[in-house]
């Protein structure tokens, strides 16, 4: 019979690693196998118990949320090019502070794993001891929280310290002040008045980590093309491709994040909600309207707002550099 219930230990254990994971003077999490192969932290379980929630699913007839891969192609500020121009005009700090709140962020994810989170069974129907949704509070929640805030209790770093290490490779000692990574919270409408707000605000945190998930592939992968051309970061060739192979291992870890996330919306549209006056409420309907919210935002609202947080504070960075004229005609003629 196939395993479906797990302990927290389960869920939280490591594979045994060969070599411990060390780069640039920081202990960082997961390892290196015999064989040289990185793996990513606390995936000895929990990778194969997520697959087996997801086979589950679809054996009940349900299936794993659908992602429209528009939310990876959305448009970017800076491109491609205009970034390859500011990097080779010398303009660094647009990079550099990115990487940095990059950092930043990560780091505050650990707050996933610290935060009381309520309990999804007490408004479904069916018994979810065997599916994914049963395990949040088992270790699922809290491993994913320390893969992005780690651990420093122990001195180990993650994705926080990754990202650190990924900068500082690239561009060596900068004195550099800490860009502010402040974002304001946005006010909500409830959108399923049916259920408690604690278990809306939890349903519609997941979407937002999993659409945070998709961002941040497509943002790794464009921070990688820049670590690994040839054009770039000459005088730090060796140290720019060791950056992105650091920027490899975390989109390996991501993947449990995105599958995982995939798996527990999947289950809760297949599942029967109650409602707060006694009823219930089909999931795939709880879904559906915080999915519809969810894309409006990912894809209208949000890349709006960055293009307008983040252009401004870029110019001032041209417009520092003595041939600024030039160098921002050459810009905007890339975009």
């Amino acid at each position: 019979m196939t395993q479906r219930v797990f302990s927290e230990q389960e869920i939280m254990s490591d594979h045994p690693y060969a070599k411990a994971h060390e780069v640039h003077g920081h202990r960082l999490h997961g390892g290196f196998d015999a064989d040289g192969n990185y793996i990513s932290p606390r995936t000895l379980v929990r990778e194969p118990a997520v697959d087996t929630w997801a086979d589950a699913l679809r054996e009940r007839g349900g299936d794993i949320l659908a992602v429209d891969p528009v939310v990876q192609d959305l448009p970017r500020f800076p491109n491609y090019a205009q970034m390859k121009l500011l990097l080779r005009e010398g303009i660094e700090k647009p990079l550099w502070n990115s990487l940095t709140i990059i950092s930043i962020l990560e780091g505050r994810g650990r707050f996933i794993g610290e935060q009381p989170w309520p309990d999804l069974q007490q408004i479904i129907v069916e018994d979810v001891s065997e599916m994914g949704l049963g395990h949040l509070r088992k270790g699922l929640l809290l491993a994913h929280g320390l893969d992005e805030g780690g651990e420093p209790d122990k001195g180990i770093g993650a994705h926080d310290v990754m990202w650190i290490a990924v900068r500082d490779l690239a561009f060596g000692p900068r004195d550099y002040a800490t860009p502010d990574a402040a974002f304001g919270n946005v006010d909500r409408e409830r959108l399923v008045p049916e259920i408690a707000e604690p278990y809306e605000g939890m349903i519609r945190f997941m979407m937002t980590l999993l659409m945070i998930e998709y961002a941040a592939a497509a943002t790794f992968d464009f921070n990688q093309r820049l670590l690994r051309d040839v054009d770039l970061f000459t005088d730090r060739r060796t140290q720019a491709e060791e950056a992105a192979k650091i920027v490899d291992r975390i989109c390996q870890d991501e993947e449990i994040h995105v599958s995982s996330l995939r798996t527990f919306l999947g289950e809760l549209a297949s599942a029967t909600i109650k409602t707060l006056e006694g009823g219930t409420i089909a999931g795939r309907e709880v879904i559906d309207r915080l999915w519809a919210e969810q894309m409006r935002q990912t894809t209208v609202e949000q890349p709006k707002l960055r293009r307008e947080r983040e252009e401004s504070e870029l110019r001032k960075h041209i417009r520092a550099h003595p041939d600024a004229a030039r160098i921002e005609a050459e810009f905007d003629a890339l975009a």
